[in-house]
């Protein structure tokens, strides 16, 4: 696991507090087969909230969206 991988899984579990570990595993698990891609996400989430002032969640939906194929590649 790089540290990248590490600190990034740190992050993740400080924002699920109250997801159960299975889940947070797998999530854990797309996120190492694929870093780049959910990195990519990442950053069109936070540039959709400073640009164009939507809220996390609204902003994570609409992107997740377009990588929606990718995603269900992943599972």
């Amino acid at each position: 696991m790089s540290l990248k991988t590490f600190f990034l899984k740190k992050m993740l579990a400080s924002k699920m507090k109250g997801v159960p570990q299975a889940e947070q595993d797998k999530i854990f698990n797309l996120i190492e087969k694929n870093p780049d891609l959910f990195q990519k996400i990442g950053g069109e989430v936070q540039e959709k909230m400073q640009r164009e002032g939507k809220d996390q969640m609204a902003a994570a939906m609409e992107v997740m969206a377009k990588y929606k194929d990718q995603l269900q590649g992943l599972m």
